[in-house]
């Protein structure tokens, strides 16, 4: 009931150099459960923003009233990435020294930031639903740890697809919970959902 919202939220994407480098933002209305509108949509070229400081923006939203106020800082990014299996970045004994090293017992006050990583490797999933009329689904898997989100590849015409990648994530709570969804790819409509498992990451 609020014509100037005020949400205060704060949300981390990383984008890589195979990515477009365009942030979509679209702004909605609820009614009730079932009936949305959209309120409007603005656009923002992240190539075009200064690095390394936060960049206060007014966006106005396309042919609709209003505007969104946004801070948004563009950074290195660090702590994420997202590899082949056969190039695990635990995989190598150099790099597990290294980690082993940094969070050893007499480092634990250097940076109470970094609490750690958390490594996942994304084999495969078995036996999936069916959801297209062809009795196949085109999976893809995605990967949440507080507001952090990673993504596999989506696997055409499959029930039994094989991603095999490996996910790193800086881990900034230890409370935090690792949500894995798997979802089926559907042109585009939204991707329809196939399942979902949460770990807490005390449990690990």
């Amino acid at each position: 009931k609020s014509a100037n919202p005020q949400w205060r939220e704060q949300f981390d994407f990383h984008y890589f150099s195979d990515r477009k480098d365009m942030l979509d933002i679209e702004v909605w209305r609820k009614d009730n459960k079932k009936h949305e509108e959209l309120l409007g949509r603005c656009h923002v070229d992240i190539t075009a923003l200064p690095e390394k400081q936060s960049n206060c923006l007014e966006l106005p939203l396309e042919k609709h009233p209003g505007s969104l106020l946004m801070l948004i800082s563009v950074a290195p990014c660090t702590g994420v990435s997202i590899s082949d299996l056969c190039v695990c970045p635990l995989g190598d004994p150099n790099e597990r020294q290294q980690i082993s090293q940094r969070y050893c017992i007499k480092n634990s006050f250097r940076d109470m930031k970094d609490i750690g990583f958390l490594q996942v490797k994304v084999l495969k999933a078995v036996d999936l639903m069916a959801a297209d009329f062809s009795g196949k689904s085109d999976p893809f898997c995605v990967l949440e740890l507080g507001n952090d989100m990673l993504q596999t590849h989506t696997v055409y015409k499959n029930l039994n697809p094989e991603w095999n990648k490996v996910f790193t994530f800086p881990i900034k709570d230890i409370h935090d919970v690792l949500e894995v969804t798997v979802f089926d790819e559907d042109g585009d409509k939204p991707p329809d959902f196939l399942g979902k498992v949460a770990i807490p990451l005390l449990s690990v």
